[in-house]
């Protein structure tokens, strides 16, 4: 478990970039650094957080800590990944609410080497998972999709697309692979924490709407945020202004202000709710009202990986499984050079000398670590600017 802690710490001190650059970050250290899994396996665990609610890529962390060291494996996965921008984007909070670093240098940097990192990705896992005609168009079609058919929802639908067309096309190509992956969690567990997702998803309002107290407020509007909300990331962004702006406890500015800071943090986007729970009015707020958010959003993906994963594991083996995991490889390719295009490309590139240090920071990585190629992104940023 301390060894899983470690290695989610160190990927929690440098996964620059949003969910889809943290998809590049654990490829390269769970699949290819340290073999923790395989690259098919790798791809299911991608797919089957893509299908659930709440942070895509926080969930295939913890579902490869419960691979590696059981629950508690699944629980150190999440600190160690979560932990560093949490404690970071509370102390902003708490100490410096009126900087304005959303348009500084190094922030420009990060983003660049965010698209170096997906960029990387995309062609890591393309050339494992298109390796034909059909595969490559399942992914044009789903970076068409992605690019075209703006939302979350339209993903899950070209996710579950492309599961069907694994199923119809690859059935008799795929060999039934035995089960590799072993998720420690019983029947009994399973069927608690989705009784429990469900209670906790309809009772939470009514205990807010009673008029509890604003800690049960703070939960209830966190929880619901985590529960909602598919693909993660960026995409949560609506529903937690609509929690805490339009309910009047964080300022539209400084709610603006604490989302530009969050996209230079490593780790998880999710960890926006701690900024947010740490400034908002009434209290509790500081660090109670950051712990409570923080927990609060995060709680429904351990309830529904808990509920998931032993279902995942029972069916894996069988073939039409199997055959729709390469569909939805594919399809994943595909979303990921779309992400790459959209917003990764446009919102980070905006000239010559942008374009010139992300081709750079993608060469580093192939001989540098991460986070050496993050600090040599974040003093470009600093000179191109």
């Amino acid at each position: 478990m301390s060894e899983v802690f470690r290695v989610a710490l160190r990927l929690g001190l440098t996964s620059f970039g949003g969910p889809v650059a943290h998809i590049g970050y654990f490829r390269d250290e769970y699949v290819t650094r340290r073999r923790w899994i395989g690259e098919q396996q790798f791809s299911e665990l991608v797919a089957l957080s893509s299908l659930l609610p709440g942070p895509s890529s926080s969930q295939v962390g913890m579902a490869i800590g419960v691979h590696r060291a059981g629950k508690l494996g699944g629980l150190a996965a999440w600190l160690g990944f979560t932990l560093p921008s949490a404690l970071i984007l509370t102390a902003l909070a708490l100490f410096a609410r009126d900087a304005e670093l959303e348009n500084a240098g190094w922030v420009r940097g990060l983003e660049l080497a965010a698209a170096a990192v997906v960029a990387t990705a995309v062609i890591g896992m393309g050339r494992t998972l298109v390796r034909g005609p059909l595969h490559l168009a399942i992914a044009a079609v789903a970076a068409a999709v992605a690019l075209l058919v703006p939302g979350s929802a339209a993903q899950v639908a070209t996710i579950l697309v492309a599961g069907a067309i694994g199923v119809l096309c690859f059935r008799r190509s795929v060999i039934a692979l035995p089960l590799t992956m072993r998720f420690p969690i019983g029947r009994r567990t399973a069927i608690g924490a989705a009784i429990t997702f469900v209670a906790l998803l309809v009772c939470l309002p009514i205990a807010a709407d009673l008029g509890v107290s604003h800690a049960v407020d703070l939960t209830a509007a966190f929880y619901r945020a985590g529960s909602l909300v598919f693909g993660g990331g960026h995409v949560v962004l609506p529903l937690l202004d609509d929690a805490v702006v339009g309910t009047g406890w964080v300022s539209q500015q400084a709610f603006l202000a604490g989302y530009g800071v969050t996209q230079a943090m490593p780790g998880p986007l999710f960890t926006f709710s701690a900024y947010l729970g740490a400034i908002a009015e009434p209290t509790p707020n500081g660090v109670a009202g950051a712990a409570i958010a923080l927990v609060a959003i995060f709680v429904p993906s351990f309830l529904l990986l808990g509920a998931a994963l032993p279902l995942f594991a029972a069916v894996r083996e069988r073939a039409a499984v199997q055959a729709s995991v390469v569909g939805i490889g594919a399809a994943v390719v595909g979303l990921l050079a779309a992400a790459l295009w959209d917003p990764v490309l446009r919102s980070s590139v905006h000239g010559v000398g942008d374009a010139a240090l992300a081709l750079g920071l993608l060469g580093l990585l192939r001989i540098a670590p991460p986070w050496l190629v993050v600090a040599i992104a974040a003093v470009g940023g600093v000179i191109l600017l």
